[in-house]
Parts: structure tokens; C-alpha cells; sequence
């Protein structure tokens, strides 16, 4: 039987997406959001040629597609601050141009996503596959949170088996 809420209140899990810097601008054919469209539901930025083509021109350098390499060193750092910090990871998928993480912790979700984020950072910086100074991330991300079983095994499904073209598993990889 499917639990509408925790007693306690707690989310069950939160899905966690965050993007490689300039792979999705304001002006996308698929949308977007901003700090004025963020709310649950609300409709998305619709497309907007000019207006991506404008955000193209102004990033700080090229979008970041993360390598083969790079994406197992990512899900190598995500895993290990999971278990440092005793932290429920449920499903991982890294891609070329973002991450989706299905995770719970006794911490607020931008926590984890800010967490997240900077230790893959650190790990890419400590074997010299991100040497800039800046960032390989968008601000911010995506913090979903989820209450029921339902969308705990829905998240789950989501992030291993329906990410378009299956990439082989990322512990085969030499890091």
C-alpha cells in the first residue's frame, strides 16, 4: 500500500537534477525556468530564438559536455559523498550535460545539491579534468521532493531507465 505522507512529514527521497554550465539557456525550445517561473506548476519560459541566441553569445566560455572520463569521476563523487555523509542514494545517472540524483538526507534538498555539486567539482579539479577556476554547473538545480512511495520508485525508474540512449555502466571505468 502507498503511504500518502511519512508520519513525521519528511519527504521520502528527493530527486536532485543539476546541468553542465550553457546546455540549457533561457529561450530553449524546451522551456525553461527562472527565479520568476519556479513556482510547482507553473507554466515554463516559452521558447524564444532571439532570446536563446542572446544567452549563447553572452556565456563566460563554451557549454560543458562532461566526457566518459569525467562522468564516472563525477558518479565516483557523488557516491563517496553519499556515504560520507550517511546519506540514502537511490538511483544515479550521470550524463553529458547534467546529473539526476534520487538521494535522501536529514538536510534541506539544496544542501544536498550544493554538496553535491562541489565535491564533484573538487574531484574533477584533483586529477586535472577541470582546471578553470569557474564552475561546470548551471546555478542552482532542480530539488524535487518525494512524498510518496510512488514517486520514490517513479524517480527511481526515471533516472536509470528512461535517460534516452544507455550509457555503459560508469564502474567499468578506469578513473
Amino acid at each position: 500500500m502507498d503511504r500518502e505522507f511519512n508520519e513525521d512529514h519528511t519527504p521520502l527521497a528527493y530527486l536532485i537534477t543539476f546541468r553542465c554550465y550553457g546546455t540549457w539557456l533561457h529561450g530553449d525550445e524546451r522551456g525553461s525556468i527562472d527565479r520568476h517561473h519556479n513556482r510547482y506548476g507553473a507554466a515554463l519560459i516559452p521558447a524564444d530564438k532571439k532570446w536563446r541566441l542572446h544567452n549563447a553569445r553572452v556565456l563566460n566560455g563554451a557549454p560543458v559536455r562532461l566526457n566518459k572520463r569525467q562522468r564516472a569521476l563525477v558518479s565516483a563523487a557523488i557516491k563517496t559523498t553519499c556515504e560520507i555523509r550517511k546519506w540514502s542514494l537511490y538511483a544515479l545517472n550521470v550524463r553529458t550535460n547534467h546529473c539526476h540524483v534520487v538521494v535522501f538526507g536529514n538536510v534541506r534538498p539544496g544542501k544536498i545539491l550544493n554538496a553535491l555539486k562541489a565535491n564533484a567539482t573538487r574531484a574533477l579539479r584533483e586529477v586535472n579534468l577541470w582546471p578553470r577556476s569557474d564552475s561546470p554547473w548551471s546555478d542552482g538545480g532542480s530539488k524535487r521532493y518525494l512524498w510518496m512511495e510512488r514517486q520514490l520508485r517513479a524517480a527511481i525508474d526515471y533516472v536509470e531507465l528512461n535517460q534516452g540512449d544507455v550509457f555503459p555502466s560508469l564502474d567499468d571505468i578506469d578513473i
